[in-house]
């Protein structure tokens, strides 16, 4: 979904379904990375789980950002990197917060540090600091192209006033031609 605005609702919903699907992609892999370093790092050293999963995080942070520029969103703006390493870094900072506060929660507010459950609640915090991460990439860091120029200029069609809506048949209409200037 480069241009958002443009193109009929059930383009926008592919666009969105295209995007959901790469954004999963990288994130199953980023999960994957994620739940791996957890648990090496949890059954070769005494780290305590809150620390472990914060490293886990932060490699699988650096995974997700190299799949997402250069795969889910490559067709995105490129301009700003700084701009956006810095945006990246932050919402994912906001995510890690989101992920272990889960785990912290479960593991210290309520006891369930066994393997089974850190994974569970390590799994849990995933899940739930995803939604926000896919919201703030999409809309802060991997910002859309703006239109072309020719759908910049392009008038909307106007709505009819009253009737039925015309059929569709799954044909794009065809621009309307610019009107020639009056010679006065």
């Amino acid at each position: 979904m480069s241009t958002p605005g443009n193109g009929s609702v059930l383009e926008r919903v592919r666009g969105l379904v295209r995007e959901v699907a790469k954004f999963g992609a990288v994130g199953g892999l980023g999960v994957l990375v994620n739940l791996g370093v957890f648990n090496l790092i949890r059954h070769t050293t005494d780290l305590q789980v809150v620390r472990a999963s914060v490293i886990a995080t932060v490699v699988a942070i650096a995974t997700n950002y190299l799949g997402f520029r250069y795969f889910a969103y490559r067709d995105r703006a490129k301009s700003g990197r700084t701009r956006e390493l810095t945006l990246f870094a932050v919402f994912s900072g906001v995510g890690l917060v989101i992920e272990n506060g889960v785990l912290y929660t479960a593991t210290y507010g309520f006891g369930w540090d066994g393997p089974v459950a850190t994974n569970v609640f390590k799994f849990v915090g995933i899940g739930t600091a995803t939604v926000f991460r896919f919201w703030s990439y999409r809309t802060w860091v991997f910002k859309a192209l703006p239109a072309g120029p020719e759908a910049a200029a392009a008038p909307a069609p106007a709505a009819p006033l009253s009737g039925p809506a015309p059929l569709r048949t799954g044909a794009r209409p065809r621009p309307v031609p610019e009107p020639e200037p009056a010679n006065n």
